[in-house]
């Protein structure tokens, strides 16, 4: 059992660890995760012997919102190569579990998790480039489409 606490948690701890291979990789850099969210569709229903005026609320299809995460630039290839695993056509072997860990203040311990469950790549934008922007950080944008999102 989770343990109340007096004061909330900075958003600035936390880590993305992506399936890799037979364990997790912890993917370094990102600075934004946003759409962690899930939601129902409910459908209205009333019995025709019902006694009460009532519709009966049941829910019925599940779905998890986009996610985005960004992360300045770091020459790595691996958001690049997962999305091409999904382009040629093996989209079922190129979905991952992703636990993106939200850490206490001594980023000894876990806080909270969220496993992102059967995440695809659905979108990646690259670095916006200015020659007139002095000291920006180039920062990458990879949207993912995921089946079910779940605290752990």
């Amino acid at each position: 059992m989770r343990q109340v606490r007096d004061s909330r948690y900075a958003t600035f701890n936390f880590l993305v660890e992506m399936e890799s291979g037979q364990g997790t990789e912890v993917q370094a850099g990102f600075s934004d995760v946003s759409g962690l969210s899930a939601d129902s569709t409910v459908a209205e229903y009333h019995p025709g012997n019902s006694r009460v005026n009532a519709d009966q609320k049941i829910p019925r299809l599940h779905k998890a919102g986009e996610i985005t995460l960004k992360r300045g630039g770091i020459g790595s290839q691996s958001m690049l190569d997962w999305l091409e695993l999904c382009r040629s056509g093996n989209a079922g072997g190129a979905q991952r579990n992703i636990v993106i860990r939200m850490l206490s203040e001594d980023r000894k311990k876990s806080a909270v998790s969220w496993k992102l469950v059967g995440a695809v790549p659905a979108k990646w934008t690259g670095p916006a480039l200015s020659a007139t922007g002095g000291g920006d950080v180039a920062m990458e944008e990879l949207v993912l489409s995921v089946e079910m999102v779940t605290l752990e």
